[in-house]
């Protein structure tokens, strides 16, 4: 067998004039370097990451794509403890998809087309769940078992507003906040023995405190720092793990900022947000959850069939970030995209309706509520905002109902919207329908809803270890 370059190297040294050996450690480290470079480059092969997904059930093939910022490429251990053996045999009648899986790699920055795969993976062919069974097998012992402490506060608390739930129905574009505490407090999750708790909840709100006199934007991190100190003195369940089993939840964006004075719970504690920027240090992947921004709604959804889209694509709001802008100057006065700005002249809803795909452009974060439009009016939602963490990745698979576009894109958008077929548009939008759901509050919540679904989310976070009190 011929010696290696590294002991030949090795070998010829005896035979250098001495002065040279002034040389010889650089010169060494250099050739071994290159080296080690030319192993690498000639034995490694390329390789591709999944989102959140249980190792047992990887059932497609590997289907490689062109990365983006758009949707992460995170490693398969986002799920903490679950349920890994035995999925149930039909999850298609719990909640009304064809059941498992489909490929889940990450979405082309060059075109739609890359977006539903290579031949054979058409969208058609791909369930809107990473895997059905596990989730329901997951979903079902989550609503035996999981149970969350909140800490007490009495209704004659000075701050019992920013604490306890809110006695009215909630509305606007933060509601998703307080209707995820309206419905914890009064569900089977929460428990009085912090013994038995899996999680324990902060049960501040950040929408609340922003509107109260006494603290407003500019005092919320003094208030989350003074409120973190008392309840690590009054109980030992924060001190035990540095906070690593609490969480909070705020839609508004000033959650990001509030724990600047309290870095362990941005470090430590999981933060479920509407700001689910991965691009942003304040926001941790995989310990964090995003949750959806929805602008609520009465009543069901509304009937499609008769609806005729005759729009393209449809986007309304502010003009409040580059990307806006970027959109508004390609496509404002465009025939087929309509891309508006200030007051409609027409019904909001009645856009969604007309239109067969509809714009989520990022503004001053990469959340707005027009996902959850979109879904409502059975509108396919094109998701313009890069390194976006979006709702319920662990479980969904976005890329069956969805499409995302980045940025520098946008020139192209309406090549790439027409670029998709009649097929792999109706296989979306069927899918859209199946979706929506997830992505809807409701007092009391329903089953697979919004609320049921943040709670998935912090199930798969929850410890597998629970710490004994004594």
């Amino acid at each position: 067998m011929a010696p290696s370059p590294v002991l030949f190297f090795h070998r010829h040294l005896a035979s250098l004039p001495s002065k040279t050996f002034f040389f010889v450690p650089a010169t060494l480290a250099l050739f071994t370097t290159l080296s080690i470079l030319f192993y690498i480059f000639t034995t490694s092969a390329p390789s591709v990451s999944y989102p959140h997904k249980h190792k047992l059930h990887l059932e497609q093939p590997f289907v490689y794509f062109q990365p983006s910022p758009l949707i992460p490429s995170l490693p398969s251990n986002g799920f903490k403890n679950g349920s890994f053996l035995f999925p149930a045999k039909s999850p298609s009648n719990a909640f009304g998809d064809g059941g498992g899986g489909g490929f889940n790699g990450t979405v082309s920055q060059v075109s739609s087309r890359s977006h539903f795969g290579p031949k054979g993976s058409s969208v058609s062919n791909i369930g809107v769940f990473h895997d059905g069974d596990i989730f329901l097998e997951d979903y079902q012992e989550m609503n035996r078992s999981f149970k969350i402490y909140v800490y007490p506060h009495r209704r004659n608390d000075p701050f019992a507003n920013v604490f306890l739930p809110v006695d009215f129905e909630p509305g606007g574009n933060y509601a998703s906040e307080s209707y995820f505490k309206k419905a914890l407090m009064k569900s089977h999750f929460v428990t009085k023995d912090p013994r038995k708790a899996d999680l324990f909840f902060l049960p501040f709100s950040i929408a609340r405190l922003r509107h109260d006199h006494r603290v407003g934007t500019g005092g919320i991190p003094s208030f989350i720092q003074g409120y973190i100190s008392n309840i690590s003195r009054k109980y030992p369940y924060w001190n035990r793990t540095g906070g690593a089993d609490h969480f909070y939840v705020a839609c508004h964006s000033v959650g990001r900022k509030a724990m600047e004075k309290a870095v362990e719970v941005k470090l430590n504690a999981i933060q479920i947000v509407c700001s689910s920027s991965y691009f942003v240090s304040r926001y941790i992947a995989h310990k964090d959850a995003s949750i959806p921004q929805v602008w609520p709604r009465t009543g069901d959804p509304p009937n499609i069939a008769t609806c005729k889209r005759n729009k393209l694509a449809f986007f309304a709001g502010s003009i409040n970030s580059p990307v806006r802008e970027k959109l508004l100057k390609f496509w404002r006065n465009d025939s087929v995209i309509f891309a508006n700005y200030g007051r409609l002249k027409t019904p909001y809803a009645d856009e969604l309706l007309g239109s067969k795909f509809c714009l989520h452009v990022k503004g001053f974060e990469v959340n707005t509520a027009r996902i959850a439009d979109s879904l409502y009016y059975g509108c396919i939602p094109i998701v313009i905002a890069n390194y976006y963490d979006l709702p319920f990745a662990d479980v969904l698979n976005w890329k069956s109902f969805s499409i995302a576009v980045v940025t520098a894109d946008i020139p192209s958008l309406k090549k790439i919207l027409q670029g998709i077929t009649s097929d792999e548009y109706l296989a979306l939008q069927r899918n859209v329908l199946k979706v929506r759901k997830h992505f809807q509050w409701h007092v009391p919540p329903t089953d697979f809803d919004a609320f049921f679904m943040v709670m998935y989310e912090l199930w798969l976070r929850r410890s597998s270890i629970r710490i004994s009190n004594g």
